[in-house]
């Protein structure tokens, strides 16, 4: 065996799916080393998510990434209807939904959500990560680990090569997935419904159905074919697809496919036939000394407008600018205490939302559903973490109704030069204020004058380098001193 020491580097993250990719950015972002190793060869074969939430879009928005997703997603530019019928071929489109209100819908965000298929989106998220200076390894593989005060040494094996190597890293990120092997190692446990609904098949294949679908495009469309009523996922609008079903895995699915869509398309394709069961289980802790889990190493729920992909985006943005804080010497280690507080009852929070919208659960109405708009923009308000006490003002989750309150993303508001308020903050903190903001200059923070409704005079916002605010207030010299209580942990 050929054991190599490599260089030392500040911040591990172990897998190279869409969550990994999105930390090592958000790393580089704010000026962290990074290296990122993946046992796979590439990046994902298969489609998984699509649906990308505006609070995803705000993120890739600060990493200057936003054109080039939309760029990725062009194919399923206009297919966010949904659709129903026995087969494809009778499906009707249903008209989408608006929020209740004025007859303009309320604009709560920068950018709009978009549709792009995992597999299109994890090659141009390795290409940027590439780009920004991140050592991306795939083919390589964690054999071990152990951490000790000072850091963590992991072992490495590089399947190209068969050599292994070791690395001595200030912290880990674990994005290695549902299974993940570095939370198992840990010993950390996940608590929830466990399985929800019955076992279900996901049929990814390839068939033209541009025709099929012409002027009827959709992202979801429901079939109630009897002989196997499920849901057909659009992938690309054209020739990709993924029939989601239950029933068993070893059926004749060229034939069974052919008769709910309802037209022969003599060049279907299986490519891959997995199944699959939803789950709600959320890691009992997120960190564990310099080890962190992101994604889906922290949080499974069921497949929901891919709350799970865009949950774990946020995961990303969240611990990103406090270990690099940290690792710069701004903040004490103790700030990553925050990761656990804010994330864990936020992964519960959606995977629980999740879990209630499962296509196979009661119908009966549910009066804890958040509204959808709360999902999108990741309102979720958090109950403890890096922000300033007496948030005593709750944000509600069953409607939409962002005011500029503690432990919550700041509102969007345009500031008339194309920014956003969304754009104050990151990779640094800022402050929005309602006055003359050379008044609130003390401390070094930059302050922008911002004509709000969910600001009253005198008031200002610190905003924290992941868009939400730290606390609120009238004295302008408490910015600054609550700026250093927090990184002091």
């Amino acid at each position: 065996m050929n054991v190599q020491r490599t260089l030392d580097g500040q911040v591990l993250v172990v897998g190279g799916g869409l969550v990994g990719l999105t930390t090592a950015l958000v790393l580089r972002h704010h000026g962290v080393e990074v290296t990122l190793v993946e046992k796979r060869a590439t990046t994902s074969p298969q489609p998984k998510a699509r649906r990308f939430h505006v609070r995803s879009l705000e993120i890739f928005r600060e990493l200057g990434l936003a054109a080039v997703v939309r760029e990725a997603a062009r194919d399923l530019a206009e297919h966010h209807h949904m659709a129903t019928g026995r087969t494809l071929a009778e499906a009707r489109q249903l008209p989408l939904w608006q929020p209740p209100g004025p007859d303009d819908p309320m604009e709560i965000s920068p950018e709009l959500p978009c549709l792009v298929a995992q597999d299109v989106l994890e090659p141009v998220l390795r290409q940027a990560a590439d780009d920004a200076g991140a050592r991306v390894r795939f083919q390589t593989e964690l054999i071990s680990f152990a951490q000790d005060a000072d850091g963590v040494l992991a072992e490495l094996h590089d399947h190209r090569t068969g050599q292994d190597t070791k690395l001595r890293a200030a912290h880990v990120v674990a994005a290695d997935g549902a299974r993940s092997p570095v939370r198992s190692a840990l010993g950390i446990g996940r608590s929830g419904r466990g399985a929800v609904g019955e076992p279900s098949v996901n049929v990814y294949f390839h068939a033209d159905l541009s025709d099929v679908v012409r002027d009827r495009e959709f992202n979801l469309c429901r079939l109630e074919h009897p002989a196997l009523p499920g849901a057909l996922a659009s992938v690309d609008g054209r020739s990709r697809w993924v029939f989601m079903t239950g029933g068993e895995v070893e059926q004749d699915w060229p034939a069974l496919l052919r008769t709910v869509l309802g037209v022969p398309a003599p060049d279907l394709e299986v490519r891959s036939v997995l199944p699959w069961q939803a789950e709600m289980l959320v890691a009992d802790r997120y960190s564990d000394g310099r080890v962190h889990l992101a994604g889906d190493a922290a949080h499974v729920m069921p497949p929901f407008a891919a709350l799970g992909a865009n949950t774990g985006i946020a995961d990303a943005h969240n611990l990103g600018w406090k270990l690099a804080a940290v690792l710069s010497g701004a903040a004490a280690p103790a700030l990553l205490d925050s990761y656990d507080a804010e994330r864990r009852p936020a992964g519960w929070f959606t995977a629980d939302q999740s879990s209630r919208r499962t296509w196979d659960v009661t119908t009966a109405p549910d009066p804890g559903l958040a509204d959808p708009l709360v999902l999108a923009a990741g309102a979720f308000q958090y109950p403890a973490g890096a922000f300033a006490d007496g948030a005593d003002d709750a944000e509600p989750v069953t409607e939409f109704a962002p005011a500029g309150r503690v432990a919550t993303r700041v509102p969007h508001r345009w500031l008339g030069t194309g920014l956003s308020t969304l754009d104050l903050a990151g990779p640094g903190w800022a402050l929005a204020v309602a006055d003359d903001p050379q008044r609130w200059a003390a401390g070094g923070i930059p302050a922008h004058r911002l004509d709000a409704d969910f600001l009253v005079p005198g008031e200002g916002l610190l905003i924290r380098p992941d868009d939400v605010i730290a606390w609120r207030g009238t004295d302008p010299a408490a910015p600054a001193a609550v700026r250093e209580k927090l990184l002091a942990g």
